[in-house]
């Protein structure tokens, strides 16, 4: 964690009273923004908040979507909490979402995936990661959009998942949803990362700071 950050949960400040989505205000319990290490070179993004980080207001806690990142992050080293924690204690990663509000009966409309993207742009510009791990096909969609050549349907991320794509000065990694995979499918992300991200210089595809 950078020297100068104060707290992990919501570290840029955005608005955590944000009423900018009719349809989700009265909806959800909780506004989730980011959580983690604003110097971060790994940034984990799902499509919206899962049931237990709408309860508690920190991404990926509370429920067994949660737990089996939070595992991950433990397996990769970015975690030095239990995967039952409320409040993670996490260093080189930084975990967030498309849209920062639940409905529990539907996913998010693209109207509100358009206007909460200010936030994740927002979030990426000022982390600056080397690597993304989109979370779904939805999120894999959207980004490889914004930053890889790709368009929304040409990469599918049940074939992507735990593989390395090229984007515009970072890579993506893509991630099945968390509700839906499987053991066998968590083990080969974790493989893959510590045997073909963590094996090799990243960087070289930034060329920016050292650690």
């Amino acid at each position: 964690m950078d020297a100068e950050q104060d707290s992990l949960a919501n570290p840029f400040s955005m608005d955590a009273d944000c009423r900018n989505c009719d349809g989700l205000c009265e909806a959800r319990s909780n506004v989730v923004h980011g959580y983690g290490d604003v110097g971060a070179e790994f940034l984990f993004v799902a499509e919206r908040p899962h049931a237990g980080a709408d309860r508690t207001g920190v991404p990926f806690t509370g429920d067994a979507a949660g737990r089996r990142l939070q595992s991950i992050l433990g397996e990769l080293g970015f975690a030095r909490s239990e995967p039952e924690s409320e409040e993670p204690d996490l260093q080189n990663v930084f975990l967030t979402y498309l849209t920062r509000c639940r409905h529990p009966e539907r996913a998010p409309t693209d109207e509100e995936v358009r206007t909460c993207e200010p936030y994740l742009n927002a979030e990426v510009r000022m982390i600056n990661p080397e690597i993304i791990v989109p979370i779904g096909q939805r999120v894999l969609d959207a980004l490889a959009t914004d930053y890889t050549t790709n368009r929304p349907g040409d990469i599918d991320v049940r074939e992507a998942h735990a593989t390395t794509i090229r984007g515009r000065g970072f890579e993506l990694v893509p991630m099945v949803d968390l509700e839906s995979q499987t053991d066998a499918q968590t083990e080969a992300f974790v493989e893959h990362l510590l045997e073909n991200v963590f094996a090799r210089d990243y960087r070289q595809t930034k060329g920016r700071r050292g650690r």
